[in-house]
């Protein structure tokens, strides 16, 4: 099995994508997705109808203890994914340097695992760690994470050599970039490296994100 990864700039692209990768028979349990969460595209809510914060976040406020947010997501990744397609598990979590996201599958799962190693003492946590457990090399795992960070989605996808090309060809057709694609424009405004103890974007850095690249 291989691991193939595509950045999105518009999270309706990215859960098309995921749509149309189940419908081609790849299984739910092979798909994570990951989205930044910034502008509030998905409205989590509790099972007593209040609105909710990310994992950590106790009282819906938008204050959130990392390492325990963390921990919660942890507990949690198991579910994530679950059910009817990988999108039904759709959930919302806090992760090291990127602020609120909306996550589900594999990736997101091992993503909380790093960061409670991390705030354990681990080398690398959050998403950057859970790219390289994923068979990222180091500069592909950095633009990756600062993607999500530019209000960027992730999808993650565990295929077989022969399957590749047919999963590479529905994340590229649905506007799928590559981080040697992303990475260079990045590079070309000084960008070097993702920083997990940076400052997540705001809901403005991230509109003007995207309208750059549109």
């Amino acid at each position: 099995m291989t691991t193939v990864t595509r950045l999105f700039d518009r999270h309706t692209e990215a859960l098309t994508a995921v749509s149309e990768l189940e419908a081609m028979g790849v299984a739910s349990s092979d798909i994570s997705i990951i989205s930044n969460n910034a502008d509030d595209w998905h409205a989590g809510h509790r099972h007593d109808g209040h609105a909710s914060g990310p994992l950590g976040d106790r009282n819906g406020d938008g204050v959130n203890d990392v390492g325990e947010g963390a921990g919660k997501g942890a507990a949690a990744g198991g579910a994530l994914g679950a059910g009817a397609g990988v999108l039904a598990g759709l959930g919302m979590l806090a992760i090291p340097g990127l602020g609120p996201v909306v996550a589900a599958g594999w990736l997101a799962s091992t993503a909380v695992g790093a960061a409670v190693g991390a705030a354990a003492g681990g080398a690398t946590g959050g998403l950057l760690g859970a790219l390289k457990e994923a068979g990222h090399g180091d500069d592909d795992a950095h633009v990756y994470a600062e993607g999500v960070r530019r209000g960027g989605t992730l999808v993650s996808v565990k295929t077989s050599d022969a399957e590749r090309a047919r999963v590479e060809t529905i994340l590229n057709n649905r506007q799928g970039l590559d981080a040697v694609t992303r990475g260079g424009a990045y590079r070309q405004a000084g960008w070097t490296e993702f920083d997990p103890r940076g400052e997540p974007y705001s809901r403005e850095q991230i509109e003007a994100e995207r309208a750059r690249y549109r």
